[in-house]
């Protein structure tokens, strides 16, 4: 009787346990785990919403490598992601030290660096970033109050409408920035006291005691900003009128896969394109993790 009593209990603090998460279990799901079922399926189909998908085996993944704007997907991709992201870490890293030291009204300041972060990616930003850099925007106006007369289109030229996304991108420094701030914070005073009482400058002290110290906040962050830089869609969608211009110099691998789906309604292509993209952000995530051991220090682990 006892037994089935804890039993019976067990089952009721189970169920109770289930019912209350299956709001967002459901809605995984149903809008997360099911998509990604079919989306495998179609990758291997010719398919293209208005008819059914009809089977083709790996005849999408062979197309890719005879699509010239696939191959350019990927390089403006790689580009995008290996420049903006050490740059969106560094200043971030750089403003957390700046923020560590300490001054009034320390909290405002943070709010507003992190202001960037929350509305960023939303349509109406990237719609004043594109203004911003037309050949009449603000910062053709601002050069020329300085006396540098510029009537470039930055946006309109290939060298240099990359390079808009990617300060973009910098811009949104605030949520690495606050990660860092957390982290910093998190370094006991007495290691730096210690330094300095043998004599450790500040270049040794950020050396060997704040970048050490830091490591796992670094790894983080290079591992969710690595993600969203290859995963990049809004801002280039909105900054090239969703065309990838000018001459696909803007074309990231999100926005063509966009352009495939409902464009040119090629939902098989696309579904094979998006798997591509989860192989290769898996393998620089892999790699990553991979040399953690090399570089990220922890201060215990487990059986030392």
């Amino acid at each position: 009787m006892k037994i089935s009593a804890k039993r019976n209990r067990k089952l009721m603090e189970d169920f109770s346990g289930y019912a209350f998460i299956s709001p967002w279990l459901i809605g995984f799901i149903a809008f997360s785990i099911i998509p990604i079922l079919f989306s495998l399926y179609y990758s291997f189909t010719d398919y293209d919403i208005l008819g059914s998908p009809v089977f083709n085996g790996l005849e999408n993944f062979r197309k890719m490598a005879h699509d010239e704007l696939f191959w350019q997907s990927l390089k403006v991709t790689f580009y995008y992601a290996f420049v903006s992201v050490p740059g969106r870490l560094i200043f971030a890293f750089f403003v957390a030290m700046l923020f560590n030291r300490g001054t009034r009204a320390i909290r405002i300041y943070q709010a507003i660096y992190y202001v960037p972060s929350l509305v960023g990616g939303s349509i109406a930003i990237a719609v004043m970033w594109r203004r911003l850099f037309m050949a009449d925007g603000a910062l053709n106006a601002v050069l020329g109050k300085l006396g540098i007369t510029s009537n470039i289109s930055w946006i309109g030229r290939p060298s240099t409408a990359i390079w808009t996304l990617i300060l973009l991108a910098i811009w949104q420094f605030g949520s690495s920035m606050l990660i860092f701030l957390a982290g910093l914070r998190q370094i006991p005073k007495e290691y730096y006291e210690a330094a300095e009482i043998d004599g450790a400058g500040s270049f040794k002290r950020f050396t060997h005691i704040t970048v050490p110290q830091i490591t796992p906040v670094i790894f983080f962050n290079l591992v969710m900003q690595l993600i969203n830089g290859f995963t990049v869609f809004t801002q280039a969608f909105v900054v090239s009128g969703g065309s990838g211009d000018p001459l696909n110099s803007t074309l990231v691998y999100a926005l063509y896969l966009y352009q495939r789906a409902f464009k040119y309604f090629d939902m098989g292509y696309s579904s094979a394109m998006a798997w591509i993209l989860v192989l290769i952000i898996g393998v620089f995530t892999a790699v990553v993790f991979k040399t953690s051991n090399a570089w990220v220090f922890y201060e215990s682990k487990e059986g030392k």
